[in-house]
Order: C-alpha cells, then sequence, then structure tokens
C-alpha cells in the first residue's frame, strides 16, 4: 500500500531526512518506523468504554425504549 503525504512544511522534511540519517534508514522507512510507533501506542476502545461514554454524553435526555421503536416500525410497514 502507498501512502502519499502532500503540503508538508519544508523544515519538517528536512528534520525526518536528518533523523533517517542518524537512525541509518531512508527517508520512506524513517517515516513507517514513525508511523508504526505513534499508532502502536494506541489501543482500541472496547464495547463497555464506549458505551459508557454513550451513556454519559447523553445523560439527562428524555429517552425512547428500544420496544417501542421496535413496534412503531413494525406498525410502520
Amino acid at each position: 500500500m502507498n501512502l502519499l503525504v502532500r503540503n508538508l512544511d519544508e523544515d519538517l522534511v528536512s528534520r525526518l531526512k536528518q533523523r533517517a540519517a542518524r537512525n541509518g534508514r531512508s527517508t520512506e522507512a524513517e517515516h513507517r518506523e514513525i508511523l508504526r510507533l505513534a499508532l502502536s501506542a494506541e489501543t482500541e476502545p472496547n464495547f463497555a468504554d464506549l458505551a459508557a461514554q454513550m451513556r454519559e454524553l447523553t445523560k439527562g435526555r428524555r429517552h425512547t425504549p428500544a420496544e417501542v421503536l421496535q413496534r412503531e416500525g413494525r406498525e410502520a410497514r
């Protein structure tokens, strides 16, 4: 897979090239390593955490129970 990154600041590109040289890698290899390191530290949230966040965001709002919505959907057919 290819990834094209446009409109990078010249200073940023220069620093990437310097970092690559210090690490004995090509600029492209250094770019891959930076992305790998940045994304390997990230973890995907689990369903329970996402559900808790949603409950917190919607706390205090009036909700329609799922069974009411299902019934209304059936009746509309």
